[in-house]
């Protein structure tokens, strides 16, 4: 079953220089419970594809369905997570991770024991009366993925959320976004410039073009559900990447 359609999307902003072709004509089906990651240059539309999805942006041309409904806007049906970790800061963990459940009328009993559910999930039990002043990055990172999936969107949408941290604290995150996929499966649609990245977390990786951003390649991903460090180590894994690092070197050669 189709979780998300995208259909004819294109999007052109207008800028003092003149109007930019930021994205064309893109068709994308997403199944219920795939996990996808689109991989791109930078500046190729990946950002705003995601958005448009999320109902953040507008398309110029074409729609995106969700569930059959089409997106006219945000939803509860849809959570996203940023790159920016976007914690209110006056509010500790426990309650940043309350709040969309508060907004939407839970009562502070089942809202309480959500929260901890998905803290633990993290692994942050034991720090829900911190505030995000007294977290690392990638605990703040942690607490904004507890925040998207406490709410139980459909589809969670991230767009480069582990790209702000280091080396070891980004391949941690990754194994822990594996972890919660397989716990609590649910369509997921991620933005990353990380070509390793990419492969590891995904059914299958969408590789765009330059700008104006087109779909150039979809790569589907054939290793297995349970996959950790390890698995970058792999033949199948090189092989994946080696066909993902020359498409996307074809693109940035264009770029220069």
């Amino acid at each position: 079953m189709e979780s998300i359609k995208v259909q004819g999307v294109s999007k052109r902003f207008t800028t003092k220089k003149g109007s930019v072709q930021a994205l064309n004509s893109i068709d994308l089906a997403i199944e219920d419970k795939e996990f996808v990651t689109i991989l791109g240059t930078s500046g190729c539309g990946k950002s705003t594809l995601l958005r448009i999805i999320g109902g953040l942006e507008t398309a110029s041309e074409g729609h995106v369905m969700c569930h059959g409904s089409q997106v006219t806007g945000p939803g509860p049906d849809r959570g996203m997570v940023f790159q920016q970790y976007s914690l209110f800061p006056w509010m500790t963990i426990q309650k940043n991770v309350e709040f969309g459940l508060k907004e939407k009328g839970v009562n502070k009993t089942k809202r309480i024991e959500i929260a901890k559910q998905y803290i633990d999930l993290v692994g942050l039990k034991g720090f829900e009366d911190l505030y995000p002043k007294n977290l690392s990055g990638g605990m703040q990172q942690r607490t904004a993925l507890a925040r998207g999936l406490a709410n139980n969107p459909d589809v969670l949408l991230l767009d480069e959320p582990f790209g702000a941290l280091d080396m070891q604290t980004r391949e941690v995150m990754q194994e822990l976004l594996l972890k919660v996929w397989q716990t609590s499966p649910k369509t997921i649609v991620m933005v990353t410039h990380d070509i390793e990245e990419a492969i590891l977390l995904a059914n299958r990786v969408v590789v765009m073009s330059a700008r104006p951003g087109k779909i150039k390649d979809i790569i589907d991903v054939d290793l297995g559900k349970q996959r950790d460090y390890n698995t970058r180590l792999t033949e199948k894994f090189l092989e994946y990447k080696r066909q993902a690092s020359n498409l996307i070197r074809t693109e940035s050669m264009k770029v220069m």
